[in-house]
């Protein structure tokens, strides 16, 4: 059921003053479980408003449950298990807000549960598994190749030759050990879908996993190759964190208690590429595309919006702003924004080549009220996490076609600037930068000059940060990045 609300009905209560009202439930909201056959890894708000979402619009949703497993918390799994798996997504328009229960979720499972996990991954009717655990999980070297060396791979590789004792730490150890078991079952092949912001996010996925197998069982590794399908897919909707008014908002507009909701925009856009050996949800009843070639559309997006992102997330805090939407009324911070999307636009022009209609200059026109959709708080705190892994996606490959292309590439270069500026700052500030480099980045810092914009380049990309005139050019867009009233 769906419900309407306008954007300025009635304000948020408080817990104190509110009526006593029933918490959502099957129960209270009567919905059918659908069969799990799709275990999903990274229980989050992203999943929730996007490929469960999908799933419950999908034609054939009555055979298409998910099991959803959470990453480093249980939190999120115990909370939705109290509702029966059951939330709501408020989609938030300039018009007003509409509130949806959503019910394709039918196990919401503590992601260290991993014999609940290996149960369902080799089980015969499981047929797709989706993820959706952050760029910085897949443990790959800046080379883009599987990293025995990356954080928690070496104490998963150990825990896995523990054989069904072994509990791994990580997404892809977990999802390596309950392959095995699938593997041992005789369960046959299933589909592994990425719905990270990665380029060629399918490659990266099955580069972690096999690369993972590999180093622990090659028989394994050779199986999963074999047997396992990787799928590349594009996702796109803005989804900020839930804040306390919003769980309000559902009270008052629903007549119950949804410990779970979740915020989004009213757009939403996803493009897969790849096969489902043992079939999927019919998701192009609610708007999936199915491309055979996913690159433009990836890179459309990913230097688009997320590199518009992540340069508003850097360059906006250090403006003194919070949100995309007040960064972007910055004059300065839509101005280096514009820079960007020239400099990408015109390095996916050639992608278009290959018969994808991507209607860049509509696409921008579109992002831009997105962007600016102030009842969507969309906060550049979350977006600016991990930012080494982003920008290698985001800004590098933009500015390495820029250079090659004998152009300066100093809209790109704004963006890594800005990421310099601000990780200057806060380690100035005596701050930690959340990032899977974090040691990289201090270690940088506490350099000077150029030699520090060379260290914190370098983190990105070898190459450019041997590139004296690169090097030159960062650094001098980084000061116009210092923060505001320093």
């Amino acid at each position: 059921m769906t419900i309407a609300r306008t954007a300025d009905a009635g304000t948020p209560v408080s817990e104190a003053a509110a009526p006593a009202v029933p918490q959502l439930s099957r129960t209270l909201r009567p919905a059918a479980k659908a069969p799990v056959r799709i275990v999903h890894l990274g229980l989050g708000a992203f999943h929730r408003s996007h490929q469960a979402w999908y799933t419950q619009h999908a034609g054939d949703a009555a055979q298409w449950g998910i099991a959803a497993f959470t990453g480093r918390r249980p939190d999120a799994a115990e909370a939705l298990s109290g509702q029966d798996g059951l939330y709501t997504v408020v989609e938030r328009g300039d018009a007003g807000d509409t509130f949806e229960v959503v019910s394709s979720i039918v196990e919401a499972v503590d992601g260290a549960d991993a014999g609940r996990l290996t149960a369902l991954i080799a089980a015969a009717g499981t047929a797709v598994v989706t993820l959706t655990i952050t760029e910085a999980a897949y443990g790959l070297g800046a080379d883009g190749q599987f990293d025995r060396k990356a954080q928690g791979v070496a104490a998963d590789l150990q825990e896995l030759s523990a054989g069904t004792d072994g509990r791994p730490a990580t997404p892809v150890g977990r999802l390596v050990h309950a392959l095995a078991a699938r593997k041992a079952a005789g369960a046959g092949p299933l589909a592994v879908v990425c719905c990270d912001n990665l380029s060629n996010n399918g490659t990266v996925a099955s580069t972690a996993v096999v690369g993972m197998a590999e180093a622990w069982n090659p028989e394994l590794a050779a199986w999963i190759v074999e047997n396992i399908s990787f799928v590349s897919t594009s996702v796109d909707r803005i989804t900020p964190r839930t804040t306390d008014a919003d769980v309000e908002s559902v009270k008052a507009a629903c007549g119950y208690f949804d410990n779970s909701p979740v915020v989004a925009e009213p757009f939403r856009n996803w493009v897969l590429s790849g096969d489902f050996p043992a079939g999927r949800p019919r998701w192009e009843d609610a708007g999936a595309v199915f491309v055979d070639d996913i690159e433009p559309y990836e890179n459309r997006k990913l230097w688009l919006l997320n590199g518009a992102h992540s340069l508003l997330a850097y360059a906006g805090q250090l403006r003194g702003h919070a949100t995309v939407a007040e960064a972007l009324a910055d004059p300065v911070c839509l101005a280096a924004v514009e820079r960007f999307w020239n400099e990408a636009e015109a390095n996916l022009t050639g992608a278009a080549a290959h018969g994808a209609d991507l209607q860049v200059p509509a696409y921008r026109e579109q992002l831009l009220a997105r962007f600016r959709n102030a009842r969507i708080a969309h906060h550049l705190t979350q977006i600016a996490l991990d930012g080494s892994t982003k920008l290698r996606m985001r800004a590098v490959p933009v500015l390495t076609a820029e250079r090659d292309g004998g152009r300066s590439g100093a809209g790109a270069a704004a963006m890594i600037a800005a990421w310099v500026a601000f990780c200057i700052d806060a380690t100035g500030r005596g701050r930690t930068v959340q990032d899977p480099l974090s040691d990289g980045i201090e270690a940088a810092c506490a350099l000077a000059g150029a030699d520090r914009v060379r260290a914190l380049l370098a983190l990105l990309s070898v190459p450019l940060s041997q590139d004296d005139a690169v090097v030159e050019l960062v650094d001098g867009l980084a000061g116009g990045f210092a923060r505001q009233g320093a």
